[in-house]
């Protein structure tokens, strides 16, 4: 998000920021799940790197499963007035991530009332998160560009769950990273809560573009792979001002649901570990929040 006072909404971040100015205390952040079970923080009987390896080719496979889905998006994005703890503006939208008639992949909006955002406003990184950096996946030619740490054994609801570190090595220009935590699932080896933030912000008064952290979770929809079903981002952001910019606070809180995931067409068959999963039947996953 960039400061309502700052109207510079077409201009891009024109330089690559360095990791280290991810520490900046930009943010307040809000708490992890507090319904997640204890942290098993024993060495695991399968070396980390091997798990590692593992559940990044599992979402590969389910990248390329996902890339065959129509499925509908609906974002919310509000500040919050502290003395009240409602909105106080609103950016609302409804997209079908669909395809076209020659059968690319395109984002169609259904439903867009006007934006009603005054203490900030969307930048293009907050559009690139919520297209693609909220619903995060971890692939086998992603993953060399993170740091990925074991940090321990932990359930989500009944699944139970590697728990690892993530964070870029690099920060290029125009890219977005997940710079926090993730959950696998020890059976799948997918990916089904993704907690942190995407980096990096731009933190230089007078051109901040700051994001609250979020929380992702994933729920099985076929039978064999984690999709992506809610999102909850929610955070005090700090703009410093400074330059003739006024300092403030903003409570932005961020709402994604992905909801009607469909195969496209009927002749697409979905590999998984070697075999036709094209009709699966409907197993339960992880319940996320209402």
């Amino acid at each position: 998000m960039r400061s309502g006072c700052v109207m510079a909404l077409g201009l891009m971040i024109g330089c690559v920021l360095a990791a280290g100015a991810q520490s900046k205390d930009s943010f307040t952040p809000m708490a992890l799940d507090s319904g997640f079970g204890r942290m098993d923080i024993s060495a695991p009987a399968i070396a980390p790197e091997q798990i590692v390896k593992q559940f990044a080719a599992k979402e590969s496979e389910f990248q390329q499963a996902l890339n065959h889905y129509t499925y509908r998006r609906t974002a919310k994005v509000e500040t919050i007035d502290d003395d009240t703890n409602k909105p106080d503006g609103q950016y609302y939208e409804v997209d079908d991530v669909i395809f076209d008639s020659s059968g690319a992949r395109m984002e169609k909006v259904v439903f867009a009332p006007p934006n009603t955002l005054e203490r900030v406003m969307m930048s293009p990184s907050d559009l690139q998160d919520i297209s693609h950096g909220y619903p995060f996946v971890l692939t086998a030619e992603d993953v060399g560009q993170y740091d990925v740490k074991y940090v321990g054994r932990q359930q989500v609801d009944e699944v139970d769950c590697y728990v690892f570190d993530v964070s870029p090595k690099v920060i290029e220009k125009k890219k977005r990273y997940l710079l926090g935590r993730i959950w696998v699932d020890a059976t799948d080896l997918q990916i089904v809560v993704t907690n942190g933030r995407m980096v990096p912000d731009d933190t230089r008064k007078g051109s901040e573009d700051l994001h609250p952290p979020f929380m992702t979770w994933r729920q099985q929809v076929d039978g064999h792979y984690w999709f992506p079903v809610y999102t909850k981002g929610e955070g005090v952001l700090h703009f410093a001002g400074g330059s003739g910019y006024l300092t403030q606070d903003v409570h932005m809180r961020d709402t994604i649901k992905y909801a009607d995931y469909k195969r496209f067409g009927s002749t697409t068959k979905i590999i998984y570990e070697g075999q036709d999963i094209t009709t699966p039947p409907p197993p339960p996953g992880t319940k996320p929040p209402q």
